[in-house]
């Protein structure tokens, strides 16, 4: 059945509004912004609700919208507004729909479904079709109304419109007097598989179709699929057949009986994998036989609930932006968020990349941005969909600052960029010190017990046991790592320092007093050392700091820097 944005709001809070609130926490602010965020973000989705229900156009992903409407409730509850039962601006038309349309309840996982079937029997499981739901009259087999859903109990006269689409019968030959049904009218498409394309766009195309003023080329692209024949045969298994007799053979094509959870989950799982004529976001799980269609109300059905799809993206509230600084001096952003969950994986940050690209989408704190998950499960930022109305501005780090040769010691602002050059000496391309770690250099320099990139070569077992946290045997551990660094050959020791060679290139240079005159056309006619590289290298041996750097390993004799060589 369609995504309705407006049922869902309904659904939500009747079903998960307070099971939403318990997850998010309500943000920490006065109650003044609170107010103003709230009706900023209201006026939005009116407008994305106006541009999508009155002219046909798909503003923003539907997942998107449904996190921002979510997140809205869970405003007006921190609030105690009572606006939270309003509905989206639906063009509600002035047709009544002969049988009101019902919406779907959306449960929310495996153990939401269970539950729901718990005594309940004789199930049936559908696609979700993704498209605009439609109500059909036919009068003595005639084609005599197609009423679009509007808000459920009336909607817009869309009976020229429908004739024009080939996939709907203008007339059922030996159908009973009256026939009412409710369908989605949905894009064909060609063996569409949900889980590598995603919707595609397809259910705007459709609206947008249907609520042009001219006839569109389109409508000969819709396909019909029936999911409700209100006061129809009284079993599911003999109304899909009297449907496909009548000419709508699709729901019986995919209609499946389910005893249990299991079997909702297979066919959940195959819908999503395999190809479909249609673009689907779930599967709606029917009871055998609902009641009489005086009954029906313009609210969630309690007699078919929908289960989705996992989300391919979700909205998520920026809280903090960390930014690091690397051994190289670049700048990396990652964004600090509330906790989403994606698939079976919870997100908490996702890195945004360089300064650059933090400056051009400009999130802050406060900011709504839209997080999916990659190959292998990484979070990743696909944009900002949403921004605070109020933005404080952040402290950014100089870019100017920090480069190649910057850091080598502790000055102030250096903290991030040494201690990223002290993980890479110690790590396996450095002098592979087993069991020291950013921690353990952390630990050393809120001790003042390291300053710069060497000093560490002159601490002892003593100083290392009074470290918090580091006790006796982890200090004689470390202690025995710092030992067999000065064993480490001198090629070694200049990729662990941050000369810009590659662990081969370095093999060639032997001494530091040689690799301190070489020229720059010298180191041009190394292999792989272009005009660039070979700058770079010349400006890291001449750099002051580097220099002090070598004047105190040759102080500790380390081999390469303590002696000229022979």
């Amino acid at each position: 059945m369609q995504k309705y944005r407006a049922w869902l709001v309904l659904a939500l809070w009747w079903a998960m509004c307070c099971a939403a609130a318990g997850a998010e926490t309500c943000p920490a602010w006065r109650q003044e912004r609170l107010s103003l965020e709230m009706t900023a973000l209201e006026q939005q989705l009116t407008r994305w609700d106006v541009a999508y229900y009155q002219q046909g156009q798909g503003l923003i992903d539907d997942e998107l919208y449904d996190s921002l409407r979510q997140k809205l409730r869970l405003w007006q509850s921190c609030a105690g507004s009572g606006d939270g039962d309003a509905l989206p601006a639906l063009p509600v038309g002035k047709t009544p729909h002969p049988v009101a349309h019902t919406g779907l309840r959306k449960l929310a996982d495996r153990q939401a479904v269970v539950q729901w079937m718990r005594g309940r029997d004789a199930l049936w499981v559908q696609p979700k079709v993704d498209g605009v739901a439609v109500t059909l009259v036919y009068q003595r087999g005639t084609l005599i109304g197609a009423i679009s859903r509007g808000d459920g109990k009336q909607g817009e006269d869309w009976l020229e419109k429908v004739k024009s689409i080939p996939a709907v019968p203008s007339s059922l030959p030996d159908a009973p007097e009256r026939v009412v049904l409710q369908g989605e009218l949905f894009l064909i498409m060609t063996d569409h598989q949900q889980n590598l394309t995603g919707g595609v766009n397809a259910r705007s195309r459709v609206a947008g179709a249907l609520l042009r003023q001219r006839p569109s080329p389109l409508l000969a692209q819709i396909g019909l699929f029936v999911w409700g024949w209100p006061d129809g045969p009284a079993t599911m298994a003999e109304r899909l057949r009297q449907l496909a007799t009548l000419g709508f053979p699709l729901a019986q094509a995919y209609t499946r009986s389910v005893n249990d959870v299991d079997g909702v989950e297979h066919w959940r799982s195959h819908w999503h994998q395999n190809p479909l004529p249609f673009v689907t976001d779930g599967v709606v799980i029917h009871q055998d036989s609902p009641p009489q269609g005086r009954y029906w109300r313009n609210k969630p059905a309690e007699w078919a609930v929908a289960w989705k799809y996992p989300a391919v993206q979700q909205v998520a509230r920026v809280n903090k932006v960390i930014f690091r600084i690397g051994r190289t001096g670049k700048i990396a952003v990652v964004l600090a968020l509330d906790p989403i969950r994606l698939d079976d994986k919870w997100v908490r940050r996702v890195n945004v990349g360089s300064l650059p690209l933090w400056q051009q989408l400009n999130a802050l704190p406060g900011d709504h941005v839209a997080i999916s998950l990659q190959g292998h499960g990484i979070p990743y930022l696909r944009d900002v969909v949403w921004r605070a109305v109020e933005r404080q501005p952040l402290t950014v780090p100089d870019a100017n600052r920090y480069h190649a040769l910057s850091c080598f010691e502790l000055q102030p602002g250096c903290r991030q960029q040494l201690i990223a050059r002290l993980v890479w000496l110690s790590g396996a391309q450095g002098l592979n010190l087993r069991g020291v770690n950013e921690a353990s250099w952390q630990a050393l320099i809120e001790q003042s017990l390291v300053k710069n990139l060497v000093d560490w070569l002159t601490l002892t077992p003593q100083q290392l046991m009074a470290v918090p946290g580091i006790g006796h045997k982890r200090a004689q551990d470390i202690y025995q790592q710092f030992r067999l660094a000065r064993q480490r050959p001198f090629a070694r020791w200049l990729i662990a320092l941050g000369a810009p060679l590659t662990p081969s290139q370095s093999l060639g240079v032997e001494h530091w007093v040689p690799a301190l005159q070489q020229t720059t056309q010298a180191w041009q006619k190394n292999a792989g050392i272009g005009a660039k590289r070979a700058n770079n290298i010349r400006a890291f041996f001449q750099h002051p700091s580097v220099r002090q750097l070598a004047d105190a390993l040759a102080e500790q004799q380390i081999d390469g820097f303590s002696s000229q060589p022979q």
